[in-house]
């Protein structure tokens, strides 16, 4: 590897909060059990902690019953000089459908005004259509745009049509471009060609994401910096390896001993370490942390799975006491996706050809049970697919009606100012609302959790239990 110049600086994003665990654990990491290693990480030189976005905001309600503003309020609060990151579906917030464009807008300007500095904005399909307006926003917001292209391999997915991706996004105004490699499928001499083709095109910083889930992350980084990558992202060791990202530490190391400026503080990082080393031997020993997880598995080469589409897949076939089936899986897997027009997998393409190709396995017979999200896809809810759908799944899917034209949202209604009518007495704020709005049903189960705590507190607070 080429000796880098004095000043080339590798910036880090430590993902630990949110995508590591997201992809070991399934985000089962509340507030509660990182919350006194916040300061630490605050003063560790990251040029970003990715910590909201996502599915934390799906999990803190449906599993950890928290309130994921609070819970990032919290986070702004215990790390006042670090920029927090979050993971944004474009026009399907971090829900799994497309939402109107007022609550696009409201819910950016909620996140920014809680506490989020850098919004990675990406969308399923590369429709750039689905990302401008939640782009706008943050921009107007002041917030830092990280535009980000969602990295696969196909027939149609090329270095030239990514390359003018990124361009037509820094014409967007986006202050950094991000490949999304959430499979972990892209090799090193991919990174070094795709990397070099984004940089010759934008002016713009470059950041790559990816998942040692084959084994290739650490030599893909490495071309990737050769190339002239400006920031990766990396999990803290203990929760690093497998269906996660590589290890921050041992990074860290490599690339100062080869005369980078990674601008961490190593004290730090081993603070850092040493307190999650417990937190992940915790889940290993209840079975939240499945083995399977941090292995190296090459056959997602094949598969093009990502990390975290691997660990919802597992807890799907275990629920149905299909593990049997985990392998039929997977060779379905990349057979639903040509047949869907090649959509790179990633939420909620991921989870849509996830379910779609279990589907079809414990079902005997292909495409005889079509998911909901499936058939709005060949409606063209999501987008534009970047191939063309199997006209015969598009047949299965809609019988004789016709896919739509044009972008979706522009059809969607507003349905704020009536949904928060709807909840008085209930929601205690905007951010309540928005998020009723994203998941109704789980958000209605967390707002009467809630309620019974507090009518808990205050029974306790004036009636004491006696000695």
């Amino acid at each position: 590897m080429k000796k880098p110049v004095e000043t080339q600086k590798v910036m880090f994003t430590e993902t630990v909060l949110r995508d590591a665990n997201q992809s070991l654990i399934a985000t089962r990491l509340p507030y509660s059990k990182f919350a006194d290693i916040l300061p630490t990480m605050d003063k560790a030189g990251y040029y970003s902690v990715e910590c909201w976005g996502g599915a934390v905001f799906d999990v803190c309600l449906r599993f950890l019953n928290e309130d994921p503003w609070q819970r990032l309020r919290n986070l702004r609060k215990a790390m006042p000089s670090s920029k927090l990151q979050m993971l944004l579906r474009g026009q399907n917030l971090l829900g799994y459908k497309h939402y109107p464009d007022e609550i696009v807008k409201m819910f950016v300007e909620k996140s920014v005004e809680n506490g989020i500095d850098v919004i990675r904005i990406f969308d399923a399909l590369n429709d750039l259509r689905n990302i401008e307006t939640a782009t706008k926003t943050a921009i107007k917001c002041g917030a830092t745009v990280s535009g980000t292209l969602s990295y696969t391999q196909s027939p149609v997915h090329t270095l030239a049509a990514f390359a003018k991706q990124a361009k037509e996004m820094e014409n967007m105004g986006v202050a950094t471009i991000c490949v999304k490699d959430m499979a972990g499928v892209m090799t090193p001499q991919e990174a070094y060609d795709l990397i070099g083709a984004i940089k010759s095109e934008v002016k713009i910083p470059v950041v790559l994401h990816t998942h040692c889930t084959t084994g290739m992350a650490f030599m893909t980084y490495l071309k990737a910096i050769e190339a002239g990558v400006d920031v990766i992202d990396t999990a803290t060791s203990c929760f690093s390896g497998g269906t996660s990202q590589p290890a921050t530490e041992t990074l860290n190391y490599a690339l100062k001993q080869m005369g980078y400026d990674t601008g961490l503080d190593d004290a730090a990082l081993k603070e850092v370490n040493d307190f999650f080393k417990p937190i992940r031997d915790g889940y290993l020993a209840d079975g939240t942390l499945n083995a399977k997880m941090m292995a190296t598995d090459t056959d997602a080469l094949n598969y093009k799975v990502p990390g975290g589409m691997l660990s919802n897949l597992v807890s799907q076939l275990k629920a149905q006491n299909a593990m049997d089936k985990f392998e039929e899986v997977l060779i379905e897997t990349p057979k639903v996706r040509e047949d869907l027009g090649y959509p790179p997998l990633v939420t909620p393409m991921s989870q849509m050809v996830g379910v779609q190709a279990t589907n079809n396995v414990l079902s005997g017979e292909r495409y005889k049970n079509i998911s909901k999200e499936v058939k709005a896809y060949c409606r063209g809810e999501y987008g534009t697919s970047p191939a063309p759908i199997n006209p015969e799944v598009v047949k299965k899917a809609l019988g004789d009606e016709k896919p739509i034209e044009g972008r979706y949202a522009d059809t969607l209604e507003p349905v704020f100012e009536q949904t928060k009518k709807e909840l008085e007495g209930v929601a205690k704020n905007d951010e309540d609302v928005l998020s009723y709005i994203l998941f109704p049903q789980v958000t209605e189960k967390y707002f009467a959790a809630r309620k019974a705590q507090e009518e808990k507190i205050v029974k306790y607070t004036i009636e004491p239990v006696e000695e």
